[in-house]
C-alpha cells in the first residue's frame, strides 16, 4: 500500500435515465449514445428487455440489440454485458433494469421462511448486477421504470395515502451508484436528480438530444474539474492555447463559455495594442 496523488482518469459514465412509460426513455437512451460515440451507432448496444422497443427506432442509425431472453435475472444481465464488451461495443444501454428487480422480488417472494432473513439470499445478487455494470469498460446507460409514489397521512382518525411524485421501480439506492440520474417526464423534459459531473445540476428543464451525450463526452475525456479548467483559461497566454483548451474541454467549455469570451476578447486587446506598439516603434526608427 501507499499514497498517490488523487488524478481525474478518463471516465466511463454510468447514467440512469428514468421515467414512466412513454416518456421517450429508449429514444433519449440512444441520442445520448450517438453523443457519446461522435455519431457511431455502430458502437451501440441496446439490451433490451422490453418487448421490441429498441428495434422501433433504428432509422436513427446501425445500432446493434441483444434481445434478453427471460427469465431476466441478475447472471442473465452480467451475461449479457460479458458478450456486448467483447464485441467492442462502447455503449452498452440496459433497456430496463426494471425487469432485474421484479425478477428479484419474485424470487424473494417464493422463498419460504422468514421475509427478512430472506433478503440475504436476495442482496448478493443483486450486488452481483450493480458490480457488473460499475465495473464495465463501457459506457452504461440504465432505463428505470417509475410509478406513482404515496405516503399515508392521518385525517380524522383515518389513514388516507397521498401522492408525492413518481418513484423507480429498483432497489432503493441504486441512484447513489450512477455518476447521472436524468427524470424524464412525459412530454420529454429533462432534470438531472443527480449529477456527480456538475454539467446539469441546478439547470433548467431540457430535452435530450446527441449533443447532451457529447456534452458527457467531454467530461468524460476530460482530466480537469471546472473549476481548474477556470484557472487554465485565465493562465492562457496566446490565442491558440485558448482554442485548443476549448477544443479538449468541449463539454465543460460550454458550461463557462463566458469565461472563454472574455478571456478571447482580453488577448485580442492585448495583441492588437503590441501590433499597434511594435509598428509604431518600427515605424520611428532611423533610416541607416
Amino acid at each position: 500500500m501507499k499514497l498517490r496523488k488523487s488524478e481525474r482518469k478518463k471516465a466511463k459514465i454510468r447514467l440512469a435515465l428514468q421515467g414512466p412509460s412513454g416518456s421517450g426513455k429508449t429514444y433519449s437512451s440512444l441520442l445520448l449514445a450517438k453523443g457519446l460515440t461522435n455519431g457511431d451507432l455502430s458502437k451501440v448496444v441496446i439490451i433490451d428487455t422490453e418487448n421490441g422497443s429498441a428495434d422501433l427506432y433504428a432509422h436513427i442509425g446501425n445500432y446493434k440489440v441483444l434481445t434478453l431472453p427471460t427469465p431476466f435475472s441478475p447472471e442473465k444481465y452480467a451475461e449479457a454485458i460479458d458478450l456486448c464488451e467483447k464485441a467492442g461495443m462502447e455503449v452498452i444501454i440496459l433497456d430496463s433494469i426494471t425487469h432485474c428487480w421484479e425478477f428479484l422480488l419474485n424470487y424473494h417472494s417464493s422463498l419460504s421462511g422468514n421475509s427478512f432473513t430472506n433478503w440475504a439470499k436476495v442482496t448478493p445478487r443483486q450486488k452481483l448486477f450493480v458490480d457488473r455494470m460499475l465495473q464495465s469498460s463501457c459506457h452504461i446507460i440504465a432505463t428505470v421504470r417509475t410509478k406513482q409514489a404515496y405516503i399515508l397521512n392521518q385525517k380524522d382518525g383515518k389513514y388516507i395515502p397521498e401522492k408525492i411524485g413518481l418513484k423507480a421501480i429498483q432497489r432503493d439506492g441504486m441512484d447513489y451508484e450512477m455518476t447521472l440520474v436524468f427524470d424524464v417526464d412525459i412530454k420529454h423534459n429533462v432534470v438531472a436528480s443527480k449529477d456527480r459531473t456538475g454539467l446539469f445540476m441546478g439547470k433548467p428543464e431540457f430535452i435530450i438530444n446527441s449533443s447532451t451525450g457529447k456534452k458527457i463526452l467531454g467530461w468524460c475525456n476530460s482530466t480537469a474539474t471546472l473549476s481548474e479548467l477556470k484557472v487554465k483559461v485565465e493562465s492562457a497566454a496566446s490565442l491558440e492555447e485558448l482554442s485548443n483548451l476549448y477544443r479538449e474541454h468541449v463539454g465543460m467549455a460550454k458550461d463557462i463559455e463566458q469565461n472563454f469570451i472574455q478571456k478571447r476578447d482580453l488577448l485580442e486587446k492585448l495583441t492588437n495594442h503590441k501590433n499597434h506598439i511594435l509598428n509604431g516603434t518600427t515605424n520611428s526608427h532611423p533610416r541607416a
